[in-house]
């Protein structure tokens, strides 16, 4: 087995969390190399919703100029009975309020946006390498080994930002398993045409009936020419990792499912069910990981973001969001610690400490619109809708927090070596 050493940052997946955080890390002059065990980039179809806080993100790492204008700009979402009565408005974003409004945008065009940009500052990016394990970790490097191919490799810090189903995590928590929240968003891909949408309606737009659920239609794509439908569908069992295509290829009975009670809704929402192309239509389960109590190893040389240390449901669109903020948190502290300025170890602790509470407050909200979207099960009770307030969530100071934070923190004697 081959052996390499740098004493670089190794970042383990390449997802939109890793490229962010390699980004990120360069703009502080740390050097990263980032690890996909895919063999090329990750070319999913589907859009993502980017918030006012994760844009502020994309803005400072000289991305967002290149992706404004490649997806869907909007500020509301709003919420309307079965009867087409506008009941609530969730603010999105706001160029006014926020300096941005929000941006619905395919996944894949991030992800090249993100990646041009990794190559313009020559971050590396190594495909093909799966990771296996944590070999050894020291008071100043972790070294660390891949299947394919079968090498070593030693590094200041592992940071592994690779999913809900993460290999790295398993070296903090051997026997975690995500928790299966019993929902799955079907969902579907249809022309914006189909829907002969009237003028009354804005979108994005979810119709929500207390006995059958909402239905969401969401815009995608520069001009809005084509739309996400969907629907959240309970599923009495995990179909885990291994019945995931099975599930997945059922597509008839998905097409059925958005089908569903369709009736109870406007016009635009049967209209948008008639036409259902197959290879358009997605499942997404939904899973929680529960409450880690530490997101780095008891030697502080491996760390944990994004999904693989909260994966938070999709109900109020904040997964991506939140994790960009982990990893430009992250980036600010390392870059702020240079020089053992600080000890490294309260650092991770105010990180994983600023970052739990966003999220804990992320979860609440998701709360709140999972009921606006779900039926009402007979067992359960009627919860009042809180309005809601989302200025703590679109306007975080995040240089501010860290530099804040060093201020109070500075240690001279502090011997740990980024």
């Amino acid at each position: 087995m081959a052996t390499t050493e740098s004493p670089t940052i190794a970042i383990i997946g390449a997802g939109l969390s890793g490229l962010c955080l390699a980004l990120a890390l360069h703009q502080q002059s740390i050097p990263c190399t980032v690890y996909e065990s895919r063999p090329e980039p990750l070319n999913i179809g589907g859009a993502v919703m980017l918030s006012p806080n994760a844009l502020r993100i994309l803005d400072a790492l000289g991305v967002y100029s290149t992706i404004k204008a490649q997806g869907y700009n909007f500020d509301n979402l709003h919420f309307r009975d079965a009867s087409n009565n506008l009941i609530e408005t969730y603010e999105f974003g706001s160029q006014t309020k926020y300096g941005y409004p929000a941006l619905r945008i395919y996944r894949h065009i991030l992800i090249t946006a993100l990646l041009s940009a990794l190559y313009k500052h020559q971050i590396p990016i190594k495909y093909r390498h799966k990771f296996s394990h944590i070999i050894t970790e020291t008071p100043t490097t972790v070294t660390f080994a891949f299947t394919s191919p079968p090498t070593t490799t030693t590094a200041t810090l592992l940071i592994g930002a690779d999913g809900i189903h993460s290999s790295v995590r398993k070296y903090l928590y051997p026997d975690l398993t995500p928790h299966f929240t019993g929902m799955a968003g079907i969902t579907a891909a249809v022309p914006t045409a189909k829907l002969n949408l009237p003028p009354d309606i804005s979108l994005p737009v979810t119709f929500t009936s207390p006995q059958h659920g909402a239905f969401v239609i969401a815009p995608q794509g520069p001009n809005g020419d084509e739309v996400l439908i969907g629907k959240q569908k309970r599923l009495t069992s995990d179909p885990g990792r291994d019945g995931l295509d099975a599930l997945m290829a059922d597509t008839d009975s998905h097409i059925a499912f958005l089908r569903e009670n369709s009736s109870v809704f406007p016009e635009v929402v049967q209209n948008a069910v008639l036409d259902i192309p197959a290879d358009k239509v997605n499942v997404w389960v939904f899973y929680v990981v529960p409450r880690l109590e530490r997101w780095a190893s008891e030697g502080r040389r491996v760390v944990i973001l994004g999904d693989a240390a909260h994966a938070i449901p999709p109900s109020a669109g904040q997964g991506v969001n939140q994790a960009f903020e982990d990893g430009y948190l992250l980036a600010l502290l390392l870059g702020e610690g240079k020089g053992g300025r600080v000890d490294w170890g309260a650092a991770l602790g105010f990180w994983q400490e600023w970052r739990q509470e966003r999220v804990g407050k992320v979860l609440e909200l998701n709360e709140q619109i999972d009921l606006r979207r779900l039926p009402v099960r007979d067992d359960e009770v009627s919860v009042k809708e809180e309005k809601f307030d989302l200025g703590w969530l679109y306007e975080p100071d995040f240089r501010g927090e860290v530099e804040a934070w060093v201020r109070g923190n500075v240690k001279e004697d502090a011997s740990v070596d980024k």
